[in-house]
C-alpha cells in the first residue's frame, strides 16, 4: 500500500471568525440572476423543502451550518427570487435541474432567476461550502410578478446520511491545483454537492444529509488539534457554531443507510507529546471504544433496519483500515448483519483538489465505487 500525502493545511475548522474572498455572482443563460435587497419574508412567502439540519425561525425562515444543505420548491411563472441572508458561504442555483448561477458570499439579498418560459418550474438552493462558524439563513422562494409559488416537491422514498470529514465536504475539490491559496483560497473552491456522497444520491434520487466537518476525527482531529472536542461534540447540532443546540430530528428522517467516514483525522498525523494517547495501541483502543458507541447512537436512532457502513480509505500506514474492518466485523459477530465495510480507494485518483484532497475526478472515482458497493447490499429501498 502506498504512503499517502500530507493532508489539509486546514488542519480543522474552529468556530472563530474567518476573512473570506469576495467573488460576483456567475450566471449562465437562459436565465439572468440579479440581486435586489430585501427583507426576509413571513411565513406565508414558504414554499420549499429540505432533507437537511435546519433551525427554523419564527418568520419562515431557516438556519442552518452543515455543508451541502439544499432547499428545493416549485413555482409557475418567468422567475423566482431566493431570498437569503449570508456574506459567508456559496450557492448554486439550479432550474428544472441544470446550474444556471452561483451566488458568492451573497449578503442579505434577494437573487432572481429570470427570462424563463411562462410554465411550471423547480429550483434547488444548495450550499457549496462548509463555514461551520457562520450560519446561513434562507428565507424562501418568490415568484416572479404574475408567477405563484407552488406546494414544494414531495420527499423521496430514499434517503442516506452521510458523516464525515474533509472528503465528505468535498474540501477544495473544484480546484485544479493542490495549494489553492493563489485561486480563490479553499471556500471558492469547494462545491458540497459534487463530493462523492452527493453525486451518488443524486444517482439513486435520494434525499441525503451531508453532516461532514473538516479536520474532526472520532476522536482525535486533525494533527491533534483543538484538544477536547472531536466530531462528536457536534454531531447532535442542527448549528454547529453553537454550543449546546440539539437538532430535533424529523419523524420522516429515517435513512436505510448511513455511510461513516471518521479516521482519517484520527490516524494521518502521527501523534505528540501531550495528548491523550502515548502510543498508537492507546489511540485505537479509543478509536474503537468510540466507534462502537457512535454506531450505537445510530442504531438507537435509527432503527434495527438502517445499513451503517463503516467506510475507510488510504492514509498512512494500515491502521485505519485495519480497525474500521475489525469494527464492522465485530458488530457482525455480534449479530448485527446491517454494518457493513467499504473501503475505497483507486490508482486514478490524483488528490488534486486543495491540499491533496479529492478532485473533482476524484469524488466522481469515489463516487463509483460507493455505487458499487452500496449495490451488494440488502437495502429496503
Amino acid at each position: 500500500m502506498r504512503t499517502a500525502p500530507h493532508l489539509s493545511r486546514r488542519a480543522l475548522l474552529t468556530a472563530a471568525a474567518a476573512s473570506v474572498t469576495a467573488g460576483v455572482t456567475v450566471a449562465a443563460t437562459p436565465s439572468q440572476a440579479s440581486v435586489a435587497r430585501r427583507s426576509l419574508p413571513s411565513a406565508a412567502f414558504a414554499g420549499f423543502r429540505t432533507a437537511g439540519r435546519v433551525k427554523k425561525a419564527a418568520d419562515g425562515s431557516v438556519q442552518y451550518t452543515w455543508p451541502g444543505i439544499a432547499f428545493e420548491g416549485r413555482f409557475c411563472g418567468t422567475g423566482v427570487g431566493i431570498v437569503l441572508d449570508d456574506s459567508v458561504n456559496d450557492y448554486d442555483v439550479q432550474i428544472d435541474g441544470t446550474t444556471v448561477s452561483t451566488l458568492v458570499t451573497p449578503g442579505r439579498t434577494t437573487s432572481w432567476v429570470k427570462d424563463l418560459a411562462d410554465t411550471e418550474h423547480t429550483v434547488r438552493l444548495v450550499k457549496r461550502t462548509e463555514c461551520p462558524w457562520a450560519a446561513g439563513r434562507f428565507g424562501g422562494f418568490v415568484a416572479a410578478r404574475g408567477g405563484e409559488i407552488l406546494p414544494a416537491p414531495a420527499a423521496r422514498s430514499r434517503q442516506i446520511e452521510f458523516i464525515g470529514d474533509s472528503f465528505t465536504a468535498g474540501y477544495g475539490n473544484t480546484s485544479g491545483t493542490r495549494d489553492c491559496s493563489a485561486n480563490g483560497g479553499v471556500d471558492r473552491n469547494s462545491n458540497a454537492s459534487l463530493a462523492f456522497g452527493a453525486l451518488t444520491a443524486r444517482k439513486l434520487d435520494a434525499d441525503y444529509q451531508q453532516n461532514a466537518f473538516s479536520g474532526r476525527g472520532m476522536v482525535r482531529n486533525y494533527n491533534g488539534g483543538d484538544p477536547g472536542t472531536d466530531y462528536r461534540t457536534y454531531y447532535d447540532r442542527a448549528l454547529l457554531n453553537v454550543v449546546g443546540d440539539v437538532w430535533q430530528k424529523p419523524r420522516g428522517w429515517r435513512p436505510q443507510v448511513v455511510v461513516v467516514g471518521l479516521g482519517i483525522n484520527d490516524f494521518s498525523t502521527p501523534l505528540h507529546p501531550g495528548e491523550p494517547w502515548a502510543t498508537q495501541s492507546e489511540l485505537i483502543a479509543a478509536y474503537t471504544s468510540a466507534y462502537h458507541g457512535f454506531l450505537d447512537k445510530l442504531r438507537a436512532r435509527y432503527g434495527s433496519r438502517t445499513f451503517l457502513v463503516v467506510s475507510a480509505t488510504l492514509v498512512s500506514g494500515t491502521a485505519f483500515a485495519d480497525t474500521a474492518q475489525s469494527i464492522a466485523r465485530d458488530r457482525n459477530a455480534r449479530g448485527d448483519d446491517r454494518v457493513g465495510y467499504w473501503y475505497y480507494d483507486d490508482p486514478a485518483l490524483n488528490r488534486l483538489g486543495c491540499d491533496w484532497h479529492p478532485s473533482l475526478r476524484d469524488h466522481e472515482i469515489i463516487s463509483g465505487l460507493l455505487d458499487q458497493y452500496l449495490a451488494t447490499l440488502p437495502l429496503d429501498w
